[in-house]
C-alpha cells in the first residue's frame, strides 16, 4: 500500500488523518476515527473548561489500549496570541499525547516536549519557507494546506505544494489537505508525493458530528462556489460557507483592525481579542437551536451529498482507494 511510511511512522493502519475541526471534532468522531484505523485529531481549543482536555486525553488513551489499530492526537495553535497555549501544551505532555499537528506560529516548544517521550509532530504549512523553518527544527512530517481547505486555507494548490515540498524535504513525509473526500482524492496525491491525507469537511456532514442539523445540511447543499475567505473571524484567511450571516460580516477587515493587528504594541492583544470573539460567533451558529449561519468548511463541500456515520465514510474512502489503484496498476 503506498503511504506504508506514514501509517509505520504513526502506528496507524490507513494514510488519513481526520483533521482537527474547531467546535466540530469530538469524542465520538475520534473514537470512530481510531477504530477504523485512522488518526483522529482535534483542537485542544475545543476543551476550554478546566479538566476538560485532561479527561479526553486519559478516555483516548484507555480506549487506544482496545486492540484498535488507529490512533489520536492533537491540534495546538501555537501562537503566542492562545491564551490555552502553554496549559494545554503541559496537559497533553503530562498524558504522553501521541502525535501533534501545530498550527499558525513556531512549533520549537512542542517539538522538543514531543520528541522527549517519542511522540510526533507534523507541522501545517502552505508555503516553502514556512515549512523550512519546521524542518530546521527538527518537525517529524508536514500537513500541506492547500487551495481548498477548509478552515486556514493556504494559497497554493496541492499539484504544486505537495511536489515542491517532496523536493526539498525528501526526507520527511507529506500530508495533503484541502478539498480531498475519497479514495481518488488520496490516490491522487500520494501520486504527487504525498504519503497520505487531512480530511475535515467530509466529516462534519457525519451522524457523530456534534454540529446542529442546518450546518450539516450546508456542507450537503453547498457548492464549491459557496465557500469564500474571511480574516474577520481570526485575524487568519480563513474559509466559511458564503452565507447572509457571512456576507453581513464581511470578508476583509477595516483599517484599524488591520493597524492593531500589525503594531508590534498591540498585536498580540488584538488579535487575541479578535479570535476570541470570532470563537464566540463560530460557537453560536453550531449549536442546537441557533439560527446564526457561521460555518467553516472547504470547497470539497462540492463532492459531499450524504451525512453518514463517520466508520461509513472511511470504509467507502478504503473501498474506492483500492479500486482505483487496482485500475491504476491495470
Amino acid at each position: 500500500m503506498l503511504g506504508k511510511n506514514l501509517t509505520d511512522l504513526l502506528k496507524i493502519d490507513f494514510p488519513i488523518i481526520m483533521a482537527p475541526m474547531f467546535l466540530v471534532s469530538n469524542e465520538a468522531m475520534l473514537k470512530a476515527g481510531m477504530q477504523a484505523g485512522i488518526m483522529a485529531t482535534f483542537p485542544t481549543l475545543n476543551y476550554r473548561k478546566e479538566g476538560e482536555l485532561n479527561i479526553l486525553l486519559k478516555t483516548l488513551a484507555a480506549y487506544k489500549t482496545q486492540n484498535i489499530t488507529g490512533s489520536y492526537g492533537v491540534n495546538l495553535i501555537v501562537q503566542k496570541s492562545n491564551p490555552l497555549y502553554v496549559k494545554h501544551l503541559k496537559t497533553c505532555v503530562e498524558n504522553k499525547v501521541p502525535f501533534y499537528i501545530t498550527s499558525l506560529g513556531s512549533p520549537k516548544e512542542v517539538i522538543e516536549a514531543a520528541h522527549a517521550y517519542g511522540a510526533k509532530v507534523f507541522c501545517d504549512v502552505t508555503n516553502i519557507e514556512h515549512a523550512q523553518k519546521c524542518y530546521s527544527l527538527n518537525c517529524d512530517g508536514f500537513i500541506a494546506v492547500g487551495q481548498g481547505a477548509g478552515g486556514h486555507a493556504g494559497p497554493n494548490p496541492l499539484q504544486v505544494l505537495v511536489p515542491a515540498l517532496k523536493a526539498n524535504f525528501p526526507d520527511k513525509p507529506i500530508v495533503a489537505a484541502g478539498g480531498i473526500t475519497s479514495g481518488a482524492g488520496l490516490l491522487s496525491v500520494q501520486i504527487l508525493g504525498a504519503a497520505g491525507v487531512s480530511i475535515g469537511t467530509r466529516f462534519i456532514a457525519s451522524i457523530e458530528a456534534g454540529v446542529n442539523q442546518p450546518y450539516k445540511d450546508a456542507i450537503v447543499n453547498s457548492h464549491m462556489d459557496d465557500i469564500v475567505m474571511t480574516t474577520k473571524l481570526s485575524g487568519t484567511p480563513c474559509t466559511i460557507i458564503n452565507t447572509p450571516q457571512a456576507q453581513k460580516m464581511g470578508y476583509t477587515q477595516n483599517w484599524f483592525e488591520r493597524v492593531m493587528s500589525n503594531s508590534p504594541q498591540t498585536k498580540k492583544w488584538f488579535k487575541m481579542f479578535i479570535q476570541v470573539n470570532g470563537m464566540k460567533k463560530l460557537e453560536q451558529s453550531v449549536l442546537p437551536n441557533n439560527y446564526k449561519t457561521l460555518w467553516c468548511a472547504g470547497k470539497s463541500v462540492e463532492l459531499i451529498d450524504s451525512i453518514i456515520p463517520c466508520a461509513d465514510i472511511i470504509a467507502q474512502i478504503k473501498t474506492e482507494y483500492k479500486q482505483k489503484l487496482e485500475e491504476l496498476k491495470a
